[in-house]
């Protein structure tokens, strides 16, 4: 690709970080991108091809979406955002959620400042890597009967809290109130509640984590003091999801919606875009096994949460660590939007995109609803994170969407070429980060450099409307799968 050239030459930009694609053959709707012309002509072009092939599906509603953290995934770009309508034969797609159903971020205040954490950082990172099972294939301390594992999958957070896992406040800042409505433990797989019986309270591998951050930058003060947060305090954020169970769940609905779309007269543009009508049996037996997986990864980061509490309040006795908020990326959810002056029940997928209701919205905490919802974008081993807050453009510019972190802009094969994971340990090590993982090459994969500037996605996401910057955090402890 010449320089200044975009990547497609019917690309147009309609808006400062905002282009469009217009549809084209089997599109029935455009692609919207959003970002800056620096990261839009760094895509891949299989990213364009997909926003693309979503574009073509069923029931798609206004337009198919890719955030400024885009790139190729599977089937779906990651990064990726469309609504479908059900009574216009709209779809649900197995590809566009995502194989880590309802991987997501919380973040919980801790009161103190970053003093209180030099003070007892090395002893913190032993006793938060002693207490986090992190890595492919751990397991931990909570080991689930069948009775047990079904009561989970249907009552998510709620039934962690039922536990001892934390407090009943914490559901109020847990999207869907910490319990997605609508599972069936019937329609998840013997198999998939097998990978899970030991792996509740996880990490995980990949790029989940668990990292002490320092707030730096505060952008929005209102909005700051509304979070509680307070530039030079600590923060821990947790980025985790439902761990075997949702990837198998996703494997499995991905094989037979493949097989079944000939049936339901679907022409896929792309095999992995595999879906089923959203009113079909196919589609309704997903929806209830993906909403069982939605819960199992708010079950994992509630027990989480309570580990986390439990390693402060044996060295910094004066945290309390409270739950700000907890957001879910890989997910399809019905929700109501404006469409054409009136409003309709749609079921908007993200994967790897981040719900950002706006101000005012009645889903919102009381709390919180002046402000509009949190919006936890992770960086990546020693670079920043970021906390933006939901705009009411946002409803009619991505159905409430933002992006959930950098990006990949590197595979992890291309990673381990170009990083080994002592040498990325050492360096941020020298940077003050100090970094726990029990994979050197899961390090190496996910090295700072595999990613986009997540600071240009965040300003892009803000320019594009699509949330407000309130702060910027910076790494102290990572506790990496």
């Amino acid at each position: 690709m010449r320089e200044g050239e975009l990547p497609w030459s019917q690309l147009e930009q309609i808006g400062s970080a905002e282009w469009r694609l217009p549809p084209t053959g089997p599109m029935r709707v455009p692609g919207v991108i959003f970002g800056n012309r620096k990261i839009v002509e760094a895509l891949d072009e299989k990213v364009f091809e997909q926003v693309a092939n979503v574009a073509a599906l069923p029931g798609i509603v206004k337009a198919s979406y890719a955030m400024p953290d885009a790139h190729w995934g599977y089937g779906f770009p990651i990064g990726g955002v469309a609504a479908f309508d059900p009574d216009s034969d709209g779809v649900v797609s197995a590809g566009g959620v995502g194989f880590d159903i309802s991987c997501g971020v919380r973040t919980l205040l801790t009161g103190l400042d970053v003093a209180a954490i030099e003070a007892v950082k090395r002893p913190l990172a032993d006793a938060l890597f002693a207490r986090i099972p992190a890595g492919v294939g751990s397991t931990g301390e909570v080991t689930l009967s069948s009775a047990e594992m079904d009561a989970m999958l249907v009552g998510g957070g709620v039934w962690a809290v039922a536990q001892g896992f934390g407090d009943a406040a914490d559901l109020e800042r847990v999207e869907e109130h910490g319990c997605m409505p609508g599972a069936s433990p019937e329609c998840v797989s013997e198999r998939a509640k097998t990978r899970q019986r030991k792996e509740t309270g996880t990490l995980g591998s990949g790029n989940h984590y668990l990292e002490v951050q320092a707030i730096g930058e505060i952008f929005d003060p209102a909005a700051a003091a509304a979070f509680g947060l307070v530039r030079g305090q600590v923060v821990v954020t947790i980025h985790c999801g439902s761990r075997g169970l949702g990837h198998q769940v996703g494997t499995e609905f991905l094989r037979d919606m493949a097989a079944a779309a000939a049936t339901y007269g679907i022409d896929l543009p792309d095999r992995e875009l595999a879906c089923a009508p959203i009113r079909s049996a196919l589609g309704d037996r997903y929806l209830k096994a993906m909403r069982a997986a939605i819960n199992c990864a708010l079950a994992n980061r509630q027990v989480l949460t309570h580990l986390t509490r439990e390693v402060f309040s044996a060295l910094l006795p004066a945290a309390h660590l409270p739950l700000l908020f907890d957001v879910s990326h890989n997910t399809c959810k019905v929700e109501t939007h404006e469409i054409d002056g009136g409003t309709r029940q749609l079921y908007v997928h993200r994967k790897g995109a981040t719900r950002a209701f706006g101000p005012g919205h009645p889903d919102l905490p009381a709390a919180l609803r002046d402000t509009g919802q949190p919006v936890l974008i992770g960086g990546s081993m020693g670079t920043a994170s970021y906390v933006l807050a939901g705009t009411i453009e946002s409803a009619g510019l991505a159905f409430s969407s933002a992006c959930h972190g950098a990006g990949r802009q590197m595979s992890r094969h291309q990673a381990r070429k170009h990083w080994r994971g002592r040498a990325v340990v050492d360096e941020l090590a020298d940077r003050g980060v100090i970094i726990c993982s029990p994979s050197a090459r899961g390090v190496a994969e996910e090295a700072p450099g595999a990613y986009k500037d997540v600071t240009a996605v965040v300003d892009a996401t803000a320019r594009a409307g699509l949330a407000r910057k309130v702060a910027r955090l910076r790494p102290l402890i990572c506790i990496k799968g």
